[in-house]
């Protein structure tokens, strides 16, 4: 399992003979997390593939916090706004039920503290532990927070947990803990894809009343249809959480993923989108799943990553 150095991972250019303040790139403005620090945004490595192994997929997620970290270390960054890094949660030997729970307390924690929690993964099953996170935050102020789930994926991940949670389960999860909550699940899947979802997860997401778009109505041409359907969802929440995972993107621009997408969605279609999301204020949390660093070739995923990560967060720290 990948270790978590600081001051290794958080290293770049440094532009000589520029004006300074107007020269930051993200390693010389990151800090380690501490206590009684002020708001801002904070990262969290989830290093597991537990749930992508039991998915019988490929496995190699669990490396993909501290490659991520490590394109994204040179990317511009305005100094006066404040970001930090809380290290990594490790799934260790395969116990991905308390590492849920591990990453559900920081997210609580950060929350509590009012920053804005970005976890890096790691595979998708890492999205049970975001929306717990958020979920018990929410749970000590509200008694029936109406939490909208964007999920930019190729797949539901609505699978049963019968047999244990997977990375193919988190939305499952989430629907049967609002369940017991009492709690509506209000659940938008964006990308999906009909040649990788059973005609049961279809049958489940009418029957939950999921708003969905397949990735073949998910071209430039469909874009106002796609935001408006975004904007209406949005507008029938009062807390967002937004979760990507890389295989919506097309296999030649996100081939170091779990399942690459013989289709997907661009990024010109998805990064509206992910600035109508980011601007309604309603943005509480977000996490970038499924990058797979064995399949990458030239880190172009984590490139791809990284620009996701700026226009889920730029617009905030302009």
């Amino acid at each position: 399992m990948p270790e978590f150095d600081f001051s290794s991972l958080w290293t770049g250019r440094i532009d000589q003979g520029e004006i300074p303040e107007l020269s930051q790139r993200l390693h010389q403005v990151i800090k380690p997390f501490a206590e009684n620090v002020s708001s801002g945004l904070a990262l969290v490595g989830f290093c597991s593939d537990e749930g992508v192994r039991r998915n019988q997929g490929r496995v190699g997620a669990a490396q993909a916090p501290n490659q991520i970290r490590k394109v994204l270390a040179s990317v511009p960054w305005n100094p006066q706004k404040a970001v930090y890094d809380m290290g990594n949660i490790v799934c260790a030997e395969g116990d991905l039920e308390s590492a849920h729970i591990h990453l559900a307390n920081q997210v609580t924690q950060l929350l509590d503290q009012h920053h804005f929690p970005i976890v890096l993964g790691g595979g998708h099953e890492m999205a049970y532990g975001s929306w717990l996170g958020l979920a018990n935050h929410l749970a000590d102020t509200e008694s029936n927070p109406k939490i909208g789930i964007i999920n930019f994926d190729a797949h539901f991940d609505l699978r049963t947990d019968a047999n244990g949670c997977n990375s193919g389960t988190p939305f499952y999860q989430i629907a049967q803990s609002c369940k017991e909550r009492g709690w509506s699940f209000q659940y938008c899947c964006l990308g999906v894809s009909k040649m990788a979802n059973t005609q049961a997860l279809f049958q489940r997401a009418k029957e939950w009343q999921v708003s969905y778009r397949l990735d073949k109505h998910m071209t430039l041409l469909d874009l106002i249809d796609t935001l408006a359907q975004v904007k209406t969802f949005i507008e029938s929440c009062d807390h967002l959480y937004l979760t990507i995972d890389l295989d919506v993107l097309p296999a030649s621009v996100a081939s170091g993923v779990s399942a690459p997408a013989p289709r997907g969605v661009s990024l010109e279609v998805l990064e509206p989108i992910i600035d109508l999301i980011r601007t309604s204020q309603k943005l509480r949390l977000a996490d970038i799943a499924e990058y797979n660093p064995n399949y990458d070739q030239d880190l172009q995923t984590a490139r791809v990553a990284a620009r996701l990560f700026y226009s889920i967060t730029g617009a905030q720290y302009e």
